[in-house]
């Protein structure tokens, strides 16, 4: 049974910093496509940053709304991928989500955890 465990969310005022972090477990964690995403209150859940499987060279990649703010990296010894949020703005305030992507394609969801950016 896959299991994604987000953590490290919170409170924090413009221009701060927040690292989050997904630990998984269930899965060949180095094989697996990693990404976050975020949703808003009234808006839909969208892509922030995603991180290739080892095998396919760890490429990340960024919303033009996080690029040079946030960094993803992943931890393949301790099965967790990271996002390291600087330079925070209230319109990064949302839930953010974990999501893995195994190379069958299946797809798996964290449970989410909050992130408020207070102006």
């Amino acid at each position: 049974q896959v299991q994604l465990v987000e953590s490290g969310g919170g409170l924090v005022q413009a221009g701060g910093s927040l690292r989050l972090s997904c630990a998984v477990s269930g899965t060949l964690f180095s094989r697996n496509a990693m990404a976050w995403y975020r949703q808003a209150p009234g808006k839909q859940r969208e892509s922030v940053a995603s991180i290739t499987s080892i095998i396919r060279g760890g490429i990340t990649n960024y919303s033009d709304s996080v690029k040079g703010r946030f960094t993803i990296s992943r931890d393949n010894a301790k099965s967790t991928v990271f996002l390291q949020m600087n330079s925070l703005k209230p319109e990064d305030t949302a839930v953010y989500y974990c999501n893995v992507v195994t190379p069958l394609g299946s797809i798996y969801w964290g449970q989410g955890t909050q992130v408020t950016v207070s102006s």
